[in-house]
Formats: C-alpha cells, sequence, structure tokens
C-alpha cells in the first residue's frame, strides 16, 4: 500500500485516476487541488466516501501549505496533474498559465525535494516524482512522423511553452538535486466528465442543443485520441514500474482528422437520439467551419512504442468503442454537464487573440 498525492485530482485526467486508484489498488490518495473553473468534485461522488481518500483545497503556488500537506501525508508518490490546459484560454490570457504551470510546478518542486532529503535512505529508494505533460510540447510534425521521447521540443502556444517548462524543471531537479522523477507525455485524452471546452464534449453539447458545431479552419488538424481510462493506467504502470529520470509518451495510436471526430459523433447522435432539435435531421448539418486559432499546429502523432515494450501498457480501448461510449455517457449524464455550465464558461468561443 502507498500514500499517493494527486495534484490536480478533480480534473478531468486527475479524477480519473483517482477513481482508478481507489477501485483497483490499495493505495491512500490525497487530492490536493485548488477547484479552479475546470475542477469539479462531481467527478469523484463515487469515491469521495472511501476510508481511503481525502480531499484538501490548495494552491500548488502556496509553498508553506503544499509543504505542510506533503510533511503531514508522507507520500510515497507525488503524480503531478495540476495544470492550466486549455490551449484556447493560454491565448487569451498567459499569465495564469505561467504563474500555475511554470512557479507551480517549481513551488511543488521545492517542496517535494525538501521532502525527499529529509527520508531514510529505503524510503528514499522507493519515492517517486510523476509529471504528467503533454505531446503538445513537441509543436508541429509532417505527415509521416511521430513524436518520440527525444523528438526536440518546440511548442506553439503559451500553453505548451509553459508545460515544456514545466518539463525541463522537473528534469533540472532530478539532474541537480537526484529528485527520483518520472515524466510522461500524453496524446490528446477524450472520456467521461471531460469539461466541455474541449473538442469532443463541446461538439456533443452543442449538438444535443441544436447549436452549431465550429471547427476551427479546414477542420483536418489530426490529433492522436486516448482514451482517459488507458491514460490512467499507463499512469499508473509508469509511477510503479518506469525507470527513475526516464519520459514515457502515451498515445492511443487513433490518429484523426478534427473533422472525421465530428462526424462519428454526430453519427452516434444520429442513432442515440430518437426526438432531434427542433429543424435537425441530421446532427452533420450542424458542422460549422470557423476562423483558424493562432498557431494552430496540425497534427500531433505519439510512439507509444517505449511503453509498450518496457511497461508492457497498450490501450484497451479503440477509438470508435471508446468514443461511443464517452457519447452514451454524456446523454446520461446531462445534469452534470448543467452544473458545469452553471459557472463562467458557456460554450463560448475562446482563443481569437482579439
Amino acid at each position: 500500500m502507498k500514500n499517493i498525492l494527486v495534484t490536480g485530482g478533480a480534473g478531468f485526467i486527475g479524477s480519473a485516476l483517482i477513481r482508478f486508484l481507489i477501485n483497483n489498488t490499495s493505495d491512500c490518495v490525497l487530492n490536493l487541488d485548488k477547484l479552479t473553473y475546470a475542477g469539479n468534485l462531481e467527478s469523484l461522488q463515487a469515491i469521495e466516501n472511501n476510508d481511503r481518500y481525502s480531499f484538501v483545497k490548495a494552491d500548488i503556488r502556496d509553498y508553506e501549505r503544499v509543504e505542510s500537506l506533503i510533511h503531514d501525508f508522507q507520500p510515497d508518490f507525488i503524480m503531478h496533474l495540476a495544470a492550466e490546459s486549455h490551449v484556447d484560454r493560454s491565448i487569451d490570457g498567459p499569465a495564469e498559465f505561467i504563474s500555475t504551470n511554470i512557479v507551480g510546478t517549481y513551488t511543488l518542486l521545492e517542496c517535494a525535494r525538501n521532502y525527499y532529503q529529509a527520508l531514510s535512505n529505503e524510503r528514499k529508494s522507493k519515492f517517486r516524482f510523476h509529471h504528467i505533460s503533454t505531446d503538445e510540447v513537441y509543436g508541429d510534425l509532417d505527415e509521416d512522423s511521430k513524436f518520440r521521447e527525444d523528438s526536440p521540443y518546440d511548442p506553439s502556444s503559451p500553453y505548451s511553452a509553459s508545460k515544456a517548462s514545466a518539463d525541463h524543471l522537473v528534469r533540472a531537479w532530478q539532474k541537480t538535486y537526484g529528485l527520483p522523477i518520472l515524466l510522461t507525455n500524453c496524446s490528446n485524452n477524450y472520456g467521461p466528465y471531460h469539461f466541455p471546452e474541449k473538442l469532443i464534449p463541446l461538439m456533443i453539447l452543442n449538438a444535443m442543443e441544436g447549436k452549431p458545431l465550429p471547427l476551427y479552419g479546414d477542420g483536418k488538424q489530426v490529433r492522436d485520441w486516448l482514451y482517459v481510462d488507458d491514460h490512467v493506467r499507463a499512469l499508473y504502470q509508469v509511477v510503479i514500474n518506469g525507470k527513475v529520470g526516464e519520459t514515457y509518451n502515451i498515445g492511443g495510436s487513433s490518429e484523426k482528422q478534427n473533422i472525421e471526430v465530428v462526424r462519428v459523433i454526430c453519427d452516434h447522435l444520429n442513432k442515440l437520439i430518437e426526438k432531434k432539435p427542433s429543424g435537425i435531421e441530421d446532427f452533420n448539418d450542424l458542422i460549422t467551419f470557423v476562423q483558424d486559432r493562432p498557431g494552430h499546429d496540425k497534427r500531433y502523432a505519439i510512439d507509444s512504442s517505449k511503453i509498450n515494450n518496457e511497461l508492457g501498457w497498450q490501450p484497451a480501448e479503440s477509438f470508435d468503442s471508446g468514443i461511443k461510449k464517452t457519447v452514451e455517457w454524456y446523454l446520461k449524464n446531462q445534469d452534470w454537464c448543467n452544473r458545469v455550465l452553471d459557472g463562467s464558461y458557456q460554450k463560448q468561443r475562446l482563443g481569437l487573440n482579439e
């Protein structure tokens, strides 16, 4: 049994990770989350009363608070997911991304370093700091290549630049101070409990209301899609069995153009919704092409062969099976969606840089 501190555990991937840990391991979990607009404790209702789970509302930039929490909880692993994560928001307001993703990661690293240095040698040998990052740090790809762990960094947005900066800090703390780190870069996640500003849930919810389905540019941007439950299984494999100092890329082996993704969603909705919004016969008719966002990368694709070969991880869901589960979940959980949308975000267009 391990004590695992998860930062950002009320977010999309963080909550999926905590549900996995509580339901599939004997580990104890402390969820540290600031509860920004995208953090939602409703995503954890199924496990919130479990004796092995606890939650603390805190900001990773608050050094004294974080240091105290780490000292009291005595984690064996820190799994760091807390971050501002939406590219469009980073275009409108990069300052929060710099502060949370860079300064926040620095603060957490310093707290972890001080904690680690005071551990016994036996506990030091088992401690891990796992930083969860994104494939967007690598920038754009041509048609034939894929991101590998040794691909050069070339971020295009304030968001990806802030995550690239955090990645570099994490590696530096290992090389300079000996902090035992692990780093993962993942492709685009999707699945239940995803905040509605992201492509897939936004398309589902807009379609259900008969609203336009906005696609940036020509809709031919390519992303590798990873079902969130597959991702969190990979994260656990890395923190348990990964080699200290190593990076592991995690992808779903499901490259799709954005227009393909939206058409698949529409086709599922056409089959699943008998009573469509007034005037709608085919949800595909709602697809609307809009002005592209600044610095929009054309293609991402992950080479997952390292984690496949070294740790034995493979995605269980194909894109077809995962997207069907996702659409069905949103249709069955409209109350969750409505409560999430009670906040500042109301599905408006972000990231126009105006």
